[in-house]
């Protein structure tokens, strides 16, 4: 069964996302199933640390678009999500290619919900892992 509350696909989510830091990155929208939303983002000259690596950085704003979007469409009608807390171990640095970042709910609560993101090299070698708290907000 689906946890989204409302439409969502791969689409929908670029258009939110033009004209921001997202889509100046080059992240790119892939898949949305019942329980997941996959991005991914290229390694290259605008998203490389000076060592020639992905940025950390890099990492954890694929990391929050992914968690955030899932939070945001996984809440009721009217809510909004907002980030409470979110972390980044970075386990294998990447200097080329793309590094693609698939979320999945770990609870969707109430007033809270949390998020685990898994990003991986070309080669599938696990590159990060984060995990994202959402507040939920009601309207007002």
């Amino acid at each position: 069964m689906a946890v989204w509350t409302r439409p969502i696909s791969p689409q929908i989510l670029a258009g939110l996302h033009k004209d921001t830091a997202v889509d100046r990155l080059g992240i790119e929208f892939l898949e949305v199933g019942d329980d997941f939303i996959s991005a991914r983002v290229p390694v290259d000259e605008r998203t490389r640390q000076p060592y020639g690596l992905l940025h950390g950085g890099v990492s954890v704003v694929l990391a929050e678009t992914l968690g955030s979007c899932g939070a945001a469409y996984a809440s009721p009608e009217g809510h909004r999500a907002v980030g409470l807390d979110i972390n980044a171990n970075h386990l294998k640095g990447a200097t080329s290619g793309w590094v693609t970042g698939i979320t999945r709910p770990v609870h969707i609560g109430r007033t809270t919900q949390v998020w685990q993101i898994d990003m991986r090299n070309d080669a599938g070698e696990l590159t990060c892992v984060s995990r994202i708290t959402m507040a939920v907000l009601a309207p007002r």
